[in-house]
């Protein structure tokens, strides 16, 4: 991966904040308002296909496309998002 330096860089960053105030900040500071919707919607579709929801209606309850959840269920079969 290219700049690996600069993302271990940044998750030794998320991983020194210790309260919730100073993790809003800081992501308040380093993301767009679009940014900052998309997270929580991008983990609300790998809870619902980790629940066996199918990605059609992952895609219609969330109102994303089906890209977007296809994606997330092609991370989920590679093993990602196992402490989620």
């Amino acid at each position: 991966m290219k700049n690996s330096n600069q993302l271990n860089y940044f998750i030794e960053l998320l991983l020194d904040i210790k309260t919730r105030s100073g993790m809003k900040d800081f992501l308040f500071g380093i993301l767009t308002s679009k940014e900052i919707e998309e997270i929580p919607k991008r983990l609300s579709i790998v809870n619902l296909l980790k629940k066996g929801i199918p990605q059609h209606e992952v895609a219609k309850r969330l109102r994303v496309g089906v890209a977007t959840v296809t994606r997330a269920s092609k991370e989920l079969q590679k093993g990602r998002f196992k402490n989620s």
